[in-house]
């Protein structure tokens, strides 16, 4: 019988909710202990396979640019292979489109270019148990309405490995495709504006793979999109917009990787379980440029990330949003960031232990008129302590405050921030300090911060 989950309206559980089924109430499961309830129920990894493409047309030779015209077919290669055979495929060029239904080992050897000719979706892979490694993809059309890709995959247990992708609107699309690992990839985009650009790596109902060593470069974002316990580790992310963002996708991983020069790094909208560790994301600049972002995300663990140059550093909204839940920061790195953590519409819930907050404009924003006390702040290493270790064990005698003065132009009448480190407000700062007109608001309180700052772990 169907089941499906729900929060009994005006019932008092706390942290957990009821699972309904069509015989009743069945048991309690905890909220973030598995795969959360959001985005968790709409899971087809196991259903049957339907179409989730919209119908992609078919573009005759003479439809696609003439460069192609003289290669050879590689379709007629993986036509001619047994099923369960290991295809190594002379060198040279190649013309797409090329669809796979069976299982097969395709190894080019880092010698092999299948180029679509600038129409449609360059590589189908649409099997089970198949391996595609060493072989070049490019020109694929520019349709966003049929997601033109270097490669779709949708089948599962597959590896993708050591593949250059490049002049591809979308890079590799993963539709209803699990346990299946990508690795050691080059992908970059078609050479277009930000926002018109594919993702380089996309994740659509797709759980347990393994994401690794890849290069993205110049394109859209790296997504998962109701996707589940997913790794992403060690990759490069550079001059795109989102480096991963997460959406409905829960307990997924993020660790080692390095995420540059991108307007986003990592965000976690509508997730729950999971987090980042040991990551750098850097330079995370421009209007929007966040390293880190939440949206009514719950249970994320954020752990030993180099988190610098960004405009800001944590971007948080209504974060942790499930009750009884928690986002805990440990072991960071802010530094040389705008605001180092901002905390937007905030109703606490956030833990930050062990942290390190260095040439930062701004340690902490709160933000929606909240009390700085609502968040746990302990051990934190604060270059702006004016306090004493007179007992000299490594922590200070009194508590860090980070009260806004001035800050409260800016923090209430955004625009204003343009003027954030004028000469103006600076002189406003310090008169409000010196004398205080109105009453400062609270931003945060470490009862118990480092004096000395601490050996890093990572980065």
């Amino acid at each position: 019988m169907a089941r499906w989950r729900t929060i009994v309206p005006g019932l008092a559980l706390g942290a957990f909710s009821l699972l309904v089924t069509a015989q009743g109430v069945g048991e309690i499961v905890g909220i973030g202990e598995t795969s959360g309830i959001q985005g968790s129920t709409p899971d087809l990894s196991t259903a049957p396979r339907v179409s989730v493409d919209r119908p992609k047309p078919v573009f005759p030779l003479y439809m696609r640019d003439k460069r192609i015209h003289g290669y050879r077919p590689f379709q007629e290669l993986v036509d001619a292979a047994p099923a369960g055979s290991v295809l190594k495929v002379p060198p040279g060029n190649y013309s797409g489109p090329v669809v796979v239904t069976k299982p097969l080992t395709i190894e080019g050897g880092g010698q092999v270019v299948i180029d679509g000719g600038d129409r449609g979706t360059v590589f189908s892979l649409e099997a089970d148990n198949s391996v595609l490694r060493g072989i070049r993809l490019t020109g694929s059309g520019d349709n966003h309405d049929t997601d033109d890709s270097c490669l779709d995959v949708r089948g599962h247990d597959n590896v993708i490995e050591n593949l250059v992708i490049d002049n591809c609107l979308f890079g590799i699309d993963l539709k209803q495709s699990s346990n299946s690992i990508v690795r050691g990839n080059k992908v970059s985009s078609k050479p277009f504006d930000l926002g018109v650009r594919g993702d380089g790596i996309r994740l659509w109902y797709s759980n347990n793979n393994l994401i690794e060593n890849n290069l993205v470069t110049d394109t859209r974002d790296m997504v998962a999109w109701y996707s589940h316990r997913n790794i992403y580790r060690g990759n490069e992310g550079r001059r795109s917009r989102y480096s991963i963002h997460f959406m409905f996708a829960n307990n997924n991983i993020v660790e080692n990787n390095k995420f540059i020069d991108n307007a986003v790094g990592i965000y976690f909208m509508y997730m729950e379980g999971g987090g980042a560790r040991n990551n750098v994301i850097s330079h995370a600049t421009g209007a929007t440029g966040m390293a880190l972002g939440f949206k009514e995300a719950s249970d994320i663990f954020i752990e030993d990330n180099e988190i610098i140059y960004s405009a800001v550093g944590v971007g948080s909204d209504l974060s942790p949003f499930q009750p009884d839940t928690t986002i805990r920061f440990k072991g960071n790195r802010f530094a040389y960031n705008g605001i180092a953590v901002q905390l937007t519409s905030e109703l606490g819930g956030n833990q930050l232990d062990d942290n390190i907050f260095e040439g930062n404009l701004t340690d902490v924003y709160q933000g929606g008129r909240g009390s700085g006390d609502k968040n746990k702040w302990t051990g934190n290493y604060f270059d702006t302590y004016q306090g004493f270790d007179k007992d000299g064990d490594g922590y200070g005698d009194t508590p860090h405050e980070d009260y806004a003065f001035a800050d409260q132009i800016w923090m209430e009448i955004p625009p204003a921030r343009f003027f954030k480190t004028s000469p103006v407000l600076e002189l406003l700062d310090f008169l409000e300090r010196l004398a205080p007109i109105t009453s400062p608001e609270l931003q945060a309180r470490d009862p118990r911060p480092r004096h000395l700052k601490p050996q890093r772990n990572a980065g």
